[in-house]
């Protein structure tokens, strides 16, 4: 079977996977075709005859009346047939051999038909092999086994009521149970044939479906990463320049020193947050990190996070007890500075004013600690929408990195994050 003789189209996006049949359809068994095509099977329409089907149909009945024929011969020649029984069991062959037509639609109960008429007709003989034929080529192997059973030990009692007038009794009754073994043996290998053509369309499917699933999953996560990266770094920006915006708007009558430096506090930080913005979004139109932009922040650059904070305004206090922080791997580092910089923008829109503590220790083998505090605010500070996100990302991240975060209330009202990661 070749890809311009049966095609079958992808899965679809709502979940269907149409099969579509295109060229040489007539080479294929109409029932084949039918297990092929899930449409055909939902319809509960029976299979239409292909011209395969119609070749093989006429190519069995024909053979049933050759071996009818030829059995007509051995009664003509067989003196102790009476002429009226030659004539009946003439009779009851044509019928067996029109019958042949109706393998297809009804084999379990042709063949079980034929059982008793070939036992009676010598005639039928043909056809009847012909219905065992189908019957183990459309119905599982335990009908053919009953059937088959049944012919097979009815042979020694049909050569003994009527032996052949050629052939010995113990010749013909071996010839014709290995006949009928081996006429069952080559049903039960073609309906394998197909059973196995199906189960690789079935297997296939699941492979395209599976695909589909991996490739949809790695978006969901891509953009996922994207977008924490979005909050973990956009947020940062703003805040600073929420900051700065909000003390020119309260104090317009500032020096103009301290205004001008607040100016340029904004402007450098929307510089580096559209920056950043340009790279995630490279990223989004290439499909991969541009190795030309900046390179990620990792824990040697914590010291510069908290330089930006204090010209901010904000009071930070770090405690760094990592004797060489670039000896930290990249992607531990990378976690424990967006862990750092997410606490600072926490601190900075719902506790402001209050000083932050950042405490980062940690050495090889026993791991990387990282601990953000505030006290509690002085007054009423109006809730942020969209608060708790950053948190569940920063979460998520740790989880990634083979660590935990863990976050929350202190008893005296403050609020802290402490992350633990793993440094081999």
């Amino acid at each position: 079977m070749t890809g311009d003789d049966v095609r079958h189209a992808s899965p679809a996006a709502g979940g269907e996977t149409p099969v579509l049949f295109t060229g040489r359809r007539w080479f294929f068994p109409s029932a084949l075709l039918h297990e092929l095509d899930p449409d055909a099977a939902r319809a509960g329409r029976r299979p239409r005859r292909t011209a395969r089907d119609w070749v093989v149909d006429f190519s069995c009945f024909l053979l049933a009346v050759l071996v009818g024929l030829t059995a007509v011969d051995a009664l003509a020649d067989n003196p102790r047939v009476p002429h009226a029984l030659a004539v009946a069991d003439q009779l009851i062959g044509a019928l067996a051999c029109a019958a042949v037509w109706l393998r297809r639609r009804w084999p379990l109960g042709l063949a079980v038909a034929m059982t008793p008429v070939a036992f009676v007709s010598d005639t039928a003989g043909g056809a009847g092999l012909i219905a065992l034929f189908a019957l183990a080529v459309h119905r599982p192997f335990r009908y053919v086994a009953w059937v088959g059973g049944v012919n097979v030990a009815l042979t020694p009692l049909f050569y003994w009521l009527r032996p052949d007038a050629e052939i010995p009794y113990l010749v013909s009754v071996p010839f014709a149970g290995l006949l009928t073994v081996a006429i069952v043996g080559w049903g039960m290998f073609v309906r394998a044939k197909r059973q196995l053509l199906v189960s690789l369309r079935d297997r296939a499917r699941r492979a395209e479906t599976e695909a589909r699933l991996r490739a949809e999953q790695a978006q969901r996560l891509a953009r996922e990463d994207i977008a924490r990266e979005m909050h973990d770094v956009l947020a940062h920006r703003l805040t600073l320049l929420s900051v700065h915006a909000g003390a020119l708007e309260f104090r317009p009558d500032a020096p103009p020193a301290e205004t001008a430096r607040a100016a340029g506090v904004i402007r450098e930080s929307a510089h580096e947050a559209l920056q950043d913005l340009r790279e995630i979004i490279g990223v989004l139109r290439a499909g991969e990190p541009d190795d030309t932009g900046r390179p990620q922040p990792t824990l040697a650059a914590l010291d510069t996070l908290v330089a930006e904070s204090r010209e901010a305004g904000m009071k930070v206090a770090l405690d760094q007890r990592v004797e060489t922080p670039a000896a930290v791997p990249s992607s531990v580092g990378r976690t424990a500075y967006r862990i750092a910089q997410e606490g600072l923008t926490n601190a900075r829109k719902h506790a402001p004013g209050t000083e932050v503590t950042v405490t980062v220790t940690g050495a090889p083998g026993t791991g990387l600690t990282v601990h953000v505090h505030n006290p509690p605010p002085e007054g009423e500070v109006p809730p942020v929408p969209g608060s708790g996100q950053g948190l569940i990302g920063l979460t998520e991240r740790a989880t990634l990195a083979g660590g935990r975060l863990e976050h929350g209330h202190t008893p005296a009202g403050g609020f802290e994050v402490r992350a633990w990661l793993p440094w081999q």
